[in-house]
């Protein structure tokens, strides 16, 4: 769990910005913590449309930058959904 540190992440574009990843970001992001979609900080995005879907990884600041390194590691072959 993310109470003895590791990252949660659901690199699908799964989670709605405004109503789900953007909360989810502020809180760890207060613990100290960060959020990202694999690519920059979920709490700098802007949104393009009300239900935007984007995927989401929440851990520790460390482990957070280190996913960013790699890459892409969003999961593109199975988009998601369309609203």
């Amino acid at each position: 769990t993310l109470l003895y540190g590791g990252v949660a992440m659901n690199p699908r574009d799964h989670l709605r910005l405004v109503y789900e990843a953007n909360p989810l970001s502020f809180i760890v992001e207060q613990a100290g913590g960060r959020g990202s979609d694999g690519k920059s900080r979920i709490l700098s995005l802007q949104p393009v449309k009300l239900h935007q879907r984007l995927p989401l990884f929440l851990g520790s600041l460390e482990d957070i930058e280190e996913l960013e390194s790699y890459g892409d590691v969003q999961q593109k072959v199975n988009p998601g959904y369309e609203v």
